[in-house]
């Protein structure tokens, strides 16, 4: 699929795995979380725009490039997405932080929205979507079209662990958006979990059930 992308480093592989076992603990849990936010950032900011700026050296004053245009907004999905901001923000200090506060009905699995507060000028911005995971998609589908009614454009999302359902739905509601993910799990069981996943990342980060 167009503007999908699976990372296959060997280092995000490795700390998925990590993820997955359900004796990792809180601590490293979210140590994790955020050292697979960093790898998949790194990736996913590649094509950040440039400008060249002027510096002055120890040794003589010179052109060179620093990014450009209005800072970037990581915006992580309530709550397991705040998980993966500090990653984002290790690699660009200075970005602007949103958030979107998203309930998955137990009886529909459908999203409702409860909070949503996005950096102004937001369409002006680069902005990156964050949540562990990509179960249904209805989630992701909605916080992207929260972003484009505020005017957002330019959209980025990442998610750790993605089901093949989640994934081709994002992609067919927003196929101009990029989606970074870790890694493609088989499928949805019959409560809409991710199989064979990693359990609740909400829960696994924040030591909560």
């Amino acid at each position: 699929m167009e503007n999908v992308y699976i990372m296959e480093h060997p280092l995000i592989q490795h700390k998925i795995s990590l993820l997955r076992d359900k004796s990792t603990g809180t601590n490293e849990f979210r140590k994790l979380i955020e050292e697979i936010a960093v790898l998949m950032g790194f990736e996913a900011l590649r094509d950040l725009p440039l400008e060249d700026v002027e510096v002055e050296t120890p040794l003589e004053t010179c052109m060179t490039p620093m990014i450009a245009g209005k800072k970037l907004a990581v915006v992580p999905v309530l709550r397991a997405g705040l998980g993966m901001v500090n990653g984002i923000t290790t690699l660009v200090p200075s970005a602007k932080i949103g958030h979107i506060g998203l309930y998955r009905d137990p009886e529909t699995h459908e999203p409702h929205e409860y909070y949503c507060k996005l950096p102004d000028p937001i369409d002006q911005r680069l902005i990156v979507v964050t949540d562990p995971m990509l179960a249904t998609g209805g989630s992701a589908v909605a916080a992207v079209d929260f972003i484009k009614e505020h005017g957002g454009k330019n959209i980025k999302c990442m998610f750790i662990i993605a089901a093949p359902e989640g994934l081709e739905r994002l992609h067919k509601a927003h196929p101009d958006v990029q989606i970074y993910v870790g890694h493609v799990d088989r499928e949805l069981n019959e409560n809409a979990y991710i199989c064979p996943g990693l359990g609740d990342a909400g829960d696994r980060i924040f030591g909560t059930k």
